[in-house]
């Protein structure tokens, strides 16, 4: 049954799982707004998990990501506790939820890094989650742990600009975040979507942490090339800048980028993505074009 916390989809009985994928909503969804992305992903042998969203305290950042943290630390728990977690692990953020992801991973490996002098692992265990000044705290106490929930890559879609919007009523706001009927019907009817929270302000300090970030982690960057809310020059940047990155820029898709018209071609993007993570000794598409009149 449906829930106000978490979804959970499962692939075909006969296949062997491929992986497991931590979905993060953003500003006003719920777990229900992402059911078609998940069943995809399932349907491919994926083991999906659609969270709550992030609750974003602009007076406390580190706050706030210690909570994902500890909410993501529980889920892997709570998955590893009926056997081993499928590998590749993956946290795939829409709009906040992508800048909370971003800046989390960011802020946990600089963190360890300063701490140590290593990078932060992650492993299929329970346990505390820890970041920012929780990992900073273990760390100086002589408990150096793994973090349960770190992840083998992220997927950031929609990751929103530092600029502010202001839209007036529900069907302008449906106009920026989709042109798919199917999901607009799917905001729409969902009676637990906060309407009118698209135009929140993310906190700086949230977005200069995921736009700075060079962590050694694999990034999918999607965006729409009508999203009004992202900022596509500030995302080139980023993806320059982080070490592994692929900026993928879908045509005519707007903010939510993995609930639009291009729905099934975003998710066929983010399976080859999810595919070239198998292959640990090197991150490479499996397909290459070698000659194509279109």
């Amino acid at each position: 049954m449906p829930s106000n916390e978490q979804n959970d989809y499962f692939g075909p009985p006969a296949l062997r799982v491929r992986g497991t994928i931590l979905v993060i909503p953003g500003r006003g969804e719920t777990p229900q707004s992402y059911g078609r992305f998940a069943s995809r992903l399932a349907a491919d042998a994926y083991r999906v998990r659609v969270l709550r969203r992030p609750e974003i305290d602009p007076g406390d950042v580190d706050g706030s990501l210690r909570q994902l943290a500890d909410q993501l630390g529980a889920a892997v728990a709570d998955l590893a506790s009926a056997g081993p977690i499928a590998q590749p692990l993956v946290l795939v953020g829409s709009d906040s939820g992508a800048a909370a992801v971003g800046a989390l991973v960011a802020g946990a490996a600089e963190t360890a890094a300063a701490a140590t002098g290593v990078a932060v692992t992650g492993a299929a265990v329970t346990g505390a989650a820890v970041a920012g000044a929780a990992l900073r705290g273990a760390v100086a106490a002589g408990a150096q742990r793994e973090v349960a929930w770190w992840p083998q890559a992220v997927v950031l879609a929609g990751l929103p600009g530092y600029g502010a919007h202001v839209v007036a009523g529900w069907d302008e706001e449906l106009a920026a975040r989709t042109s798919c009927p199917a999901h607009r019907a799917v905001l729409s009817d969902d009676s637990q979507v906060q309407r009118g929270t698209l135009d929140d302000p993310l906190p700086t300090a949230l977005l200069d942490a995921v736009y700075g970030s060079t962590v050694e982690l694999p990034h999918l960057l999607l965006v729409g090339d009508s999203d009004e809310y992202a900022d596509r020059d500030a995302l080139a940047r980023a993806a320059k800048a982080l070490p592994q990155a692929r900026l993928s820029v879908v045509r005519g898709a707007h903010h939510d980028v993995l609930n639009d018209l291009q729905h099934r071609s975003v998710a066929a993007e983010a399976v080859t993505f999810l595919e070239a993570l198998r292959d640990e000794s090197s991150l490479v598409p499996i397909v290459n074009v070698e000659s194509s009149t279109w």
